[in-house]
């Protein structure tokens, strides 16, 4: 009979990366794909995140409507 994998346990003593890692596990099993793609899902979604921040930022920098009363 064959059996499952046994999963290595990685203990963090941060309770941050404890929560991290159990939500990697837990997309990983929803999207019935491996951790190293939940991270690259994550290192993607924070590519965008930025790529929306910068682009924010710019358009901050120069108003929308400009106005000269001579």
């Amino acid at each position: 009979m064959l059996t499952k994998p046994q999963k290595k346990a990685v203990y963090h003593s941060d309770p941050k990366e404890r929560e991290l890692e159990t939500a990697k596990e837990i997309l990983a099993e929803v999207f019935r794909i491996g951790i190293s793609e939940v991270e690259e899902m994550i290192l993607n979604r924070f590519d965008e995140a930025q790529i929306s921040e910068d682009r924010h930022e710019e358009r901050e920098l120069w108003p929308q409507e400009f106005r000269l009363d001579l």
